[in-house]
């Protein structure tokens, strides 16, 4: 099938949806488009706690892929909300999202799927890979993350370097900070309150930090976080700094460490070169590290990606779509 004028494919509705009970009262949110007989792809999003966009659906071909779309726990439509106080946090960690690709996997029949997603999609894509190689056809990767503490210690206190009056502001969010797990964990602490004021304005300072990060990238529309409608802004909030506080329960480096799990599994990484929130050295120490990477360096890009960000992605997925 051709492709749109800027370089996607035509808007696609899904064929099948419904929600995966994944135990501890936990409805996840799936759906399915494109080809039913089609080559099996999983697209995992990022945030965590973003949720997964029709605009996904448009970077595969209709006609050779059968592409599987899910909202991680407790964000998107998959229930509980965690922008609802009530919902609990210790059921949403990374090895619960792990098992929950694996229910999906086996519910819907598939042997295999090639996995796309960017960002902490990135890291749940590795952390998926290296548990269960066999399951994995090929990886594309725009944006890539590994969740080290190094990573997110960077994006909450590093790039206030570059961003200084936005970081301050930021930082006086919490004035409790010093304490236990510091910055982020204060965040962690304020989401939790019952006091929705509290929440309120947690969520704000949070993603009016995550705005200022790629501030200086193109894009056009609303801003990337604080544009966000209230619910899913809260939620976003919620489960990064439930996630982030916590290393994304993964031993520190284990995910470039262990890359060599996934010799054998085709993968092109994506990334821009000035991506302040993500910056490039993780996505090269990652390609060192794994012997079937290629990495493609887009100069002038951030971490929302452009023009030439989408074409390598779409090349990498054209490329695969035919490879049995």
């Amino acid at each position: 099938m051709n492709r749109e004028p800027d370089d996607t494919y035509p808007p696609t509705e899904p064929y099948d949806q419904g929600m995966l009970d994944v135990g501890a009262g936990n409805l996840v949110y799936w759906e399915v488009c494109g080809n039913p007989s089609g080559k099996p792809a999983l697209v995992v999003h990022g945030g965590p706690g973003s949720g997964c966009g029709p605009r996904a659906r448009q970077y595969f071909d209709p006609d050779l892929y059968r592409v599987v779309l899910f909202d991680q726990r407790n964000c998107g439509r998959s229930t509980p909300h965690a922008s609802d106080p009530a919902a609990d946090m210790r059921h949403n960690t990374t090895p619960h999202l792990i098992a929950d690709m694996e229910r999906l996997r086996a519910h819907l029949g598939i042997e295999k799927w090639l996995l796309y997603g960017g960002s902490w999609g990135s890291t749940l894509i590795l952390a998926y890979a290296g548990q269960h190689p066999e399951r994995v056809s090929e990886i594309v990767i725009p944006a890539v993350t590994t969740t080290r503490r190094s990573e997110i210690d960077w994006l909450y206190r590093g790039a206030g370097q570059i961003f200084p009056e936005a970081w301050d502001l930021f930082r006086a969010g919490v004035p409790e900070a010093e304490g236990p797990g510091g910055l982020v964990a204060a965040y962690a602490r304020r989401m939790e309150s019952p006091d929705p004021d509290v929440r309120a304005k947690a969520t704000a300072d949070w993603c009016a930090w995550e705005d200022a990060v790629v501030s200086q990238e193109a894009y056009t529309g609303p801003s990337p976080y604080s544009g966000r409608p209230d619910r899913a802004q809260q939620a976003f909030v919620r489960i990064c700094s439930h996630y982030f506080s916590h290393g994304a329960w993964l031993e520190e480096g284990r995910l470039i460490r262990d890359a060599g799990r996934l010799a054998g599994i085709p993968g092109v990484l994506v990334h821009g070169r000035f991506d302040l929130g993500g910056p490039l050295i993780t996505a090269w120490e990652l390609a060192k590290a794994w012997p079937d990477a290629e990495l493609t360096v887009i100069d002038g890009a951030g971490h929302l990606g452009g023009p030439a960000t989408r074409r390598a992605a779409l090349d990498a997925l054209d490329r695969f779509a035919t490879r049995s």
